[in-house]
């Protein structure tokens, strides 16, 4: 399987002087933190969906020996479904502002996937206790608790019915170390949901810097 590195958007809101994938957490850059997570994990090919926007991030893509896929910039959406269109399915999908990944999480996503659709979930309240920002424009119900997409997925091959872009972020659950039935309203897709503080932290603004050096390694 192969992963998806989303590299593209203009990362305004963390304002910083570097793209926003080149932001260093004690030493290291979130691209290459998030480049080594997948090199350990069951990924076998990894293309960083870059754009205009991060030059320099296609520049250390191919330092790094990591293909790139040139994406319109026109958001994470439009830009996902670009690079969907140039790959094989199932792929894992992930942001480049999720420093705290690691290999167990891409494989424990795809084990929990079983080749369909995947999106890995974290409770609000667990960002809310780290004091992690939020975006509530992807906050959703899931059976009473308010949940958020942590930016890792899995998108299965699209049935003959669908686009090739139709990407849901709020799709039905499946819990780790659990036998629940997936809610069949999206059959080829589930939710993964994880307390995992590492998946709690994407890297937004200038306070989620300092609460991921607290935690990296």
């Amino acid at each position: 399987m192969d992963a998806l590195l989303m590299c593209g958007g203009r990362g305004t809101r963390l304002d910083t002087a570097v793209e926003k994938p080149l932001v260093e957490l004690c030493g290291r850059s979130m691209f290459d933190r998030v480049v080594d997570a997948l090199r350990d994990s069951c990924v076998n090919t990894t293309y960083a969906v870059v754009s205009e926007h991060s030059a320099r991030t296609r520049a250390r893509a191919r330092e790094r020996g990591v293909r790139v896929i040139d994406a319109p910039g026109e958001g994470y959406v439009a830009d996902l479904g670009f690079a969907l269109e140039r790959v094989d399915r199932p792929v894992v999908t992930v942001v480049s502002d999720l420093p705290l990944l690691q290999a167990r999480h891409v494989d424990d996503l795809v084990a929990a996937a079983d080749g369909g659709s995947c999106t890995a979930c974290v409770p609000v309240s667990l960002k809310r206790r780290l004091g992690a920002s939020i975006d509530d424009s992807l906050v959703f119900d899931y059976r009473g608790t308010d949940v958020c997409p942590t930016g890792l997925g899995v998108v299965a091959p699209a049935p003959p019915e669908s686009t090739p872009d139709s990407v849901s972020t709020s799709d039905p659950v499946t819990t780790p170390n659990s036998a629940s039935t997936p809610d069949h309203s999206e059959p080829d897709s589930t939710v993964y949901l994880s307390t995992d503080d590492a998946l709690a932290l994407n890297v937004n603004r200038p306070t989620d810097i300092e609460l991921a050096e607290d935690r990296c390694a």
